[in-house]
């Protein structure tokens, strides 16, 4: 049998402008990224990582790990997710990107 190479990525950070602080807020006596990190584990797709560019949620990630051990956090950059949520937010075959592939309209 070949090994689950599935992994979950949560991606937390602190730039939301409509909730500041949002991994971080406390739901029901836990951070809402600990949350986030349970469903995920119980779901038992993968392997769980969160991705985040703060500190103060990597420490919240990692006490999170001393109790379940089956989850990573890792560090990265402001930049990766703001790169990322630009490229997510675009459509597959977007008409004003030179790049995307284009469709036969007669298909």
């Amino acid at each position: 049998m070949t090994p689950n190479r599935t992994l979950v990525l949560i991606p937390a950070r602190m730039a939301a402008t409509r909730l500041p602080g949002k991994p971080l807020l406390d739901i029901a006596g836990a951070p809402m990224i600990v949350h986030v990190l349970r469903r995920a584990e119980e779901a038992a797709i993968g392997r769980v990582a969160v991705a985040t560019d703060t500190p103060e949620i990597a420490a919240v990630v990692e006490a999170q790990l001393a109790s379940s051990g089956s989850s990573i956090a890792r560090m990265t950059t402001a930049s990766h997710a703001d790169s990322s949520a630009q490229n997510s937010h675009r459509p597959a075959s977007d008409p004003t990107d030179e790049s995307s592939p284009k469709r036969d309209s007669q298909a």
